[in-house]
């Protein structure tokens, strides 16, 4: 029997000694027994409402307004950015709803819990809450990257087998302090920094560090045994900092391709094994690979992939139903695959192939250029022609990346137009959609 169907109630957070620290920040050192605490003076005030919108960006203040949700049998609604166009639009579409924030004004008319000053004296609670295994936790929605984005439902049981999976991959432990640049509301940070330790006792930093110096302190806070969970955007910016690092055990990188040359450096200035995930919103972490060693990916245990025509099916007992891929993938055998692109990134021009995904790479890798994208531009034919690019790269001209980028590309994969802009539209996970691209490229043709 799926666990999504299964009426068996499983613990909010491990249990543990009373006076062990978990939750933790530059300032604060909180137990267990103190975030549980928390959690239920916050839970008995909160709305009595169906649906909680989780805009916290503290993640200590995340993880109380989400636990408390799921100790008053709420679902916690997380979306992929908080604007307040997005927010207005989820909670038209949940009308049962309100806002948990620490310090984001929603849209009007919405009711607003502020998390800004929970009540971190609370008297130490012991007893640990159960959640039935079938209740709807969470639903997480898409990205929006390449269109609307789109909610996924989220069972308790699903999200702990989800935290089972990764312990078993990574060995998360107790001993185990997390650092995370990823913003909770996101699928790959709401498994790593919510539920991991949830789940597993690992330590979490309780902030979100964006800065490399902020994300250094965090780092040396969290003493021994501690990993880095982040994206390449973030990843880039650390290695060219010129900082020295603690001594950490691990990094875990996800949300993008992660470049080759970018992980050897990483693995060269952190000086420990750099780890990148696969995953989707739908189905969450699946496989990972150390980049710098594998070209090639393993299925977390319980994964399996299967084939209908070209389309790519993923299944796994704890997910409610089979999930589509949306990426072109290579069967190794049943536990092993390599990542060939996207299908809606899989280009045909005069005849030749590539994807979207390897030609970022390659353009990212050109020396000097700081980030880059290359973008299909919109076109009532049917049959792309040309490619354009965006590319911060202040050291560097047009001229010259167009020279090295040719070294490695086919002359009709190389961009035409190529734009140099300050910086690139990303969200907090380091994603780009296509509409703010869109909108970047009109400004620059609008300036040409």
């Amino acid at each position: 029997m799926s666990l999504n169907n299964s009426p068996l109630s499983l613990p909010l957070i491990l249990e543990s000694e009373p006076d062990e620290q978990w939750l933790i920040t530059r300032f604060e050192r909180l137990s267990r027994g103190q975030f549980l605490g928390v959690v239920s003076a916050v839970a008995q005030s909160l709305p009595d409402r169906q649906f909680a919108i989780n805009l916290c960006e503290d993640r200590r203040n995340f993880m109380v307004g989400f636990a408390a949700a799921l100790v008053r049998h709420q679902t916690v609604l997380m979306p992929s950015n908080r604007s307040v166009g997005t927010i207005a639009e989820i909670a038209a579409q949940y009308p049962d709803s309100y806002i948990l924030s620490d310090g984001l004004e929603g849209p009007e008319g919405v009711m607003q819990f502020d998390c800004t000053h929970l009540p971190w004296g609370s008297p130490v609670e012991t007893q640990v809450p159960m959640i039935a295994g079938d209740h709807v936790a969470a639903i997480v929605f898409t990205s929006g990257s390449t269109g609307r984005a789109v909610p996924n439902t989220k069972t308790w049981a699903s999200l702990v087998r989800g935290a089972e999976l990764a312990q078993q991959r990574f060995g998360f432990n107790q001993r185990t302090g997390i650092v995370a640049t990823v913003p909770p509301q996101h699928m790959y940070g709401l498994e790593t920094s919510v539920l991991v330790p949830l789940v597993t006792g690992a330590r979490v930093y309780g902030g979100r560090p964006f800065f490399p110096e902020d994300i250094r302190q965090a780092l040396a806070c969290m003493g021994q045994h501690s990993l880095l969970v982040t994206t390449p955007i973030h990843l880039r910016a650390c290695v060219t900092s010129g900082l020295v690092w603690p001594d950490i055990e691990s990094v875990i990188s996800a949300t993008a391709a992660l470049d080759e040359a970018l992980a050897q450096q990483a693995e060269a200035v952190f000086k420990t094994p750099v780890q990148e995930i696969y995953g989707c919103t739908e189905a969450g972490s699946l496989a990972s690979r150390q980049t710098t060693r594998d070209a090639i990916w393993k299925l977390y245990e319980g994964f399996r992939l299967y084939w209908q025509k070209e389309q790519v099916i993923l299944s796994a007992e704890h997910l409610a139903a089979d999930v589509p891929l949306s990426d072109v993938v290579d069967e190794v055998d049943q536990h092993h695959f390599r990542l060939l692109g996207r299908h809606q990134d899989m280009l045909n021009i005069a005849g030749k192939r590539a994807s979207l995904m390897d030609l970022n790479l390659k353009l990212n890798a050109v020396p000097g250029v700081e980030d880059a994208v290359f973008v299909v531009p919109d076109s009532k034919e049917r049959v792309v022609t040309r490619l354009a690019a965006l590319v911060v790269a202040p050291s560097r001209s047009e001229k010259q990346i167009i020279r090295d980028l040719s070294r490695q590309l086919d002359p009709v994969f190389l961009p035409r137009p190529l734009y140099q802009v300050e910086a690139l539209p990303r969200n907090e996970t380091g994603k780009l959609t296509r509409d703010a691209l869109m909108q970047l490229i009109e400004r620059k043709e609008g300036c040409a």
